[in-house]
């Protein structure tokens, strides 16, 4: 049975924490006054993070957790504070007295930490990795982020699904369309509504196109990261081309917006001939990298998740296919009618990583192809009613997994599960056999979002 995600919610006698697997949904009631729950971290150990931030979001304590601390609150945040409580109204908060942050640390004769980020030399997000190093060999990696948290799950309450839709779009930028498309199934089930083939076709063919503007960004960065910058030269070439298509289809280079229930295909010969000249790029692309000695001695057993430490945290995406777990959420009929082919690798390192987005990407130029041919069509969305709704989407990093609680007509509840909020805890289990000048290279093939994993 596969983990997924593990949230809290607040009724009105009391607190409910849900716990979602691939096969039952299990809720559990607690009592506000003493809001104690069993801990199922020692049996899935992704569950932590989750657990931690229900004690920082609502107070409630999972009991036998192999790690208590403090998750999203950082040194200054006050005490007793939980910002997800229906009481909690506050707009600022004031810095209370520094608490300090305990790292996981391996101690002994020549052992030293090294402290990278939150603040780092690229222009990139903040995130902190602190490492116990024995020269250049990694001994152990804590990864500690939330140093952006934007209150996204508070600021939703209350609004309509229409209205929440400009952040929920806006949570991951590499995710945009992923995002818009989860709300989207939780729009279609609360209103009952079923959308047609031709809008369906549409939205793939942008999920797709977010996929490919991704992967070609990831098979230029990889390389670079181990000394080869040719090869970012030429991907951030065609990935450009591909972030200007989607600039032409949505009006943003991001796809901001682009999920709706009327909008189709306009120029299919422009796009027909832009994915035939890219299918060219691509082969090309793959007979020039595979054909480099000096860059495979680098991402060759590089990074190594194990298959079966894949599994045991729960890992999604690119980071889990590469390792030989069979997970995607487009393994269905009308993905599988459009050209769908699973891609799984057994090297389960960087050059595994790097090869599934190869495959990956060419598949998903072969499904793009196929959603052009479809119909226009449009849908009157009906009336959204009350309810708790579920819905799943495959990113290019991973599986998203979406719950909104529907109240009065607009929501009472909203949670997110990024794919990056599993795949970074067990990005620490990748290290231990690596010098740290390797990290970047290994971080990169993982291509983790550090805003979808701090909402």
């Amino acid at each position: 049975m596969r983990f997924i995600a593990r949230y809290a919610k607040e009724l009105k006698d009391c607190f409910e924490v849900v716990t979602i697997y691939d096969t039952k949904i299990l809720k559990e009631q607690i009592d506000k006054s003493k809001p104690i729950i069993k801990s199922i971290s020692n049996i899935y150990p992704s569950a932590i993070w989750f657990e931690r931030k229900m004690q920082d979001d609502f107070g409630i304590i999972a009991e036998d957790a192999f790690d208590t601390r403090a998750l999203i609150q950082h040194e200054h945040f006050p005490t007793n504070i939980h910002p997800l409580r229906k009481d909690f109204k506050e707009k600022s908060l004031q810095n209370a007295k520094f608490k300090e942050y305990k790292y996981e640390v391996i101690d002994g004769d020549g052992v030293f930490g090294v402290a990278v980020g939150p603040i780092h030399a690229g222009i990139i997000e903040p995130g902190h990795f602190h490492f116990s190093q024995s020269g250049e060999r990694m001994l152990h990696l804590e990864v500690r982020h939330f140093y952006k948290n934007r209150g996204i799950e508070k600021m939703l309450e209350g609004k309509t699904l229409q209205e929440a839709k400009p952040m929920v779009e806006r949570i991951s930028g590499n995710e945009s369309i992923a995002y818009q498309i989860c709300l989207r199934d939780i729009m279609l089930k609360s209103s009952n509504s079923n959308l047609p083939l031709g809008l369906k076709s549409y939205h793939a063919f942008l999920l797709e196109l977010e996929r490919v503007i991704h992967h070609l960004t990831d098979l230029g960065f990889i390389p670079n990261d181990a000394g080869f910058g040719a090869a970012l030269a030429y991907c951030s070439k065609l990935s450009e081309d591909a972030r200007r298509v989607m600039q032409t289809l949505t009006k943003s280079r991001f796809g901001f917006g682009a999920i709706d229930f009327t909008t189709h295909f306009t120029n299919k010969e422009f796009l027909k001939s832009w994915i035939g000249n890219l299918k060219e790029d691509i082969d090309y692309f793959n007979s020039w990298i595979i054909d480099i000695p000096s860059l495979w001695d680098r991402l060759d057993t590089t990074g190594v998740l194990s298959k079966a430490n894949a599994i045991k945290y729960s890992t999604v995406g690119v980071v889990a296919r590469a390792s030989g777990v069979d997970i995607d959420r487009r393994d269905d009929p009308f993905y599988k009618d459009s050209g769908f082919i699973k891609a799984l690798q057994k090297s389960e390192d960087v050059a595994a990583r790097f090869k599934l987005r190869i495959l990956e990407l060419k598949n998903s130029l072969v499904m793009m192809e196929h959603f052009l041919e479809s119909s226009s069509d449009t849908l009157d969305i009906k009336e959204c009613k009350d309810g708790e709704y579920y819905s799943f989407a495959e990113s290019s990093i991973g599986e998203i997994f979406m719950a909104i609680d529907i109240k009065n007509g607009v929501i009472d509840r909203f949670f997110v599960r990024d794919p990056s909020f599993i795949n970074w805890q067990a990005l620490h289990l990748m290290m231990t056999k690596d010098i740290i000048a390797d990290f970047p290279l290994i971080n990169k093939s993982c291509d983790l979002s550090y805003a979808g994993n701090d909402l």
